[in-house]
């Protein structure tokens, strides 16, 4: 990428990185944010620790990283929510994060990924209100 990111919004800046991966993640990560937007509506794109895309709403939700093999959502606080379709598989042992890897050419439980999205934003509001 070049330029300066300072002059681009968040959701400009992970635009760029759909882009610049070219390949199957990209497509990934462009197929899980669409999904997370149409689970809240309300979410907003922020972009941390120089390149990590960050989806937020009364706090965050999850990261969208992106490795040689994975995609990888990791949820801030997802060991604290309900995962009834089991999507969690990774980061499994940390007492507060959870992450899902996604692989090339793997299904995504549309559904299921915007229920624990829903989920997310439940119980970051609910400990915005305390």
């Amino acid at each position: 990428m070049t330029g300066s990111q300072g002059s681009k919004s968040p959701s400009e800046l992970i635009d760029g990185r759909i882009t610049e991966l070219g390949d199957w993640r990209g497509e990934m990560l462009a197929r899980l944010r669409a999904l997370i937007h149409q689970a809240d509506p309300d979410v907003v794109e922020t972009w941390k620790w120089r390149g990590v895309p960050v989806w937020e709403h009364d706090g965050m939700i999850c990261t969208g990283e992106t490795y040689k093999s994975v995609v990888k959502l990791t949820f801030a606080k997802g060991a604290a929510l309900p995962d009834p379709a089991r999507l969690f598989n990774s980061s499994l042992e940390g007492n507060t994060r959870r992450a899902i890897d996604f692989q090339k050419g793997e299904e995504v439980d549309e559904e299921a990924l915007k229920a624990l999205v829903r989920a997310a934003v439940a119980f970051n509001k609910s400990k915005a209100k305390r």
